[in-house]
């Protein structure tokens, strides 16, 4: 996907992301789990946070990395996988996720929940965007329930809301639906 530029690659942050941080919904250490490109890890690098951006793409790092230099700003980003998390060694305060939790099937959802529990520390908190249910057609990623962003998150975590949000793309005809879920790892 990253030969080219993909749909969710805009040039900056989410806006839910931004409206998240502005909030204060983030303290670092941060990880953005799939981070791409790494807008949303330098968004929250720039505001002071101390971020690691993963994702499985080396191309999508090697951009990430040439962004974080261009602008000066000193997010870490390494290739890892989102499944094994734990093999990193390092714990944080925060996680984001925005927009892989709904590329796994149902069978990986509880293998990255529990890679996510290895790296966030206990109260830490997981900001999770994800493609919803309610977006019509079938183009784009799968769609998810409330109850499958739920059920994974069952045992030793605390669901503490889930909202209707927006994805915005670079695609002017697509801009999706999308759950925003804030969930905490259990103390």
């Amino acid at each position: 996907m990253y030969a080219g530029v993909p749909p969710w690659d805009i040039g900056r942050a989410q806006p839910e992301v931004v409206w998240i941080a502005d909030a204060g919904g983030f303290a670092g250490p941060v990880i953005d789990v799939g981070c791409g490109t790494g807008e949303n890890a330098l968004e929250l690098a720039s505001r002071g946070l101390e971020v690691l951006g993963i994702d499985a793409s080396p191309r999508a790092i090697e951009a990430a990395k040439a962004k974080a230099s261009e602008r000066g700003l000193s997010a870490e980003f390494l290739v890892a996988d989102a499944l094994a998390l734990g093999s990193l060694d390092r714990r944080f305060r925060a996680a984001l996720d925005c927009g892989l939790f709904h590329v796994f099937e149902d069978a990986e959802r509880p293998v990255y929940v529990a890679s996510l529990a290895s790296a966030l520390e206990p109260g830490g908190v997981l900001h999770l965007l994800c493609f919803s249910d309610l977006q019509p057609g079938s183009f784009g990623p799968r769609r998810v329930t409330q109850q499958e962003l739920r059920d994974p998150f069952a045992d030793g975590w605390d669901v503490r809301e889930i909202v209707p949000a927006t994805f915005v793309t670079n695609l002017p005809e697509l801009q999706a639906k999308a759950w925003r879920a804030t969930i905490v790892r259990a103390g």
